[in-house]
């Protein structure tokens, strides 16, 4: 698995170059370019969609300056999450973008990519603190569904800073 740090928001469309405002939804894409990963950010009006070679995108909202700092959970209470969700059918998407933020954070990493036995594509993911391997179907949710996820992660993983 190749590793890359992704950089911090630019704060600025790449399109219009104008700042973007706080509370001001934006997307942001990830492009290879050359030996690089490179992060671009657009404010809505400046968004046309991915571009086709991108290796991720989403969605983000800037946040207020007098907003306060939101603590993640423990490792261990997302790991204990990510298996309470692969006996629930319903949250495999749930569950899918769970295991994206415990990549991205760096609790669990990819090994590989796989086929189950119907035929859909699967993570193998490693966690070396409890030595435990995971799959994970990819089930990307559909735009409507995004929203719901985030929601129910941020109530479930998030808490306000003291």
């Amino acid at each position: 698995m190749i590793d890359f740090e992704v950089q911090r928001c630019t704060r600025h469309c790449a399109k219009s170059e104008r700042a973007l405002q706080p509370g001001e939804e934006f997307y942001s894409v990830l492009v290879a370019e050359g030996g690089e990963v490179v992060r671009y950010d657009y404010g809505i009006d400046g968004w046309d969609g991915p571009p086709e070679q991108c290796l991720g995108w989403w969605k983000s909202r800037m946040p207020q300056p007098d907003q306060r700092r939101l603590n993640w959970a423990p490792n261990d209470v997302m790991l204990d999450l990510l298996d309470q969700y692969e006996e629930q059918p319903e949250n495999q998407d749930m569950r899918y973008v769970l295991a994206l933020l415990l990549i991205r954070r760096r609790v669990v990493r990819l090994e590989e990519t796989e086929q189950d036995d119907t035929g859909a594509e699967q993570m193998v993911l490693y966690c070396p603190k409890n030595e435990q391997t995971y799959r994970v179907s990819s089930v990307i949710p559909d735009e409507d569904r995004v929203d719901e996820i985030q929601q129910e992660l941020a109530k479930l993983l998030f808490a306000d800073a003291a």
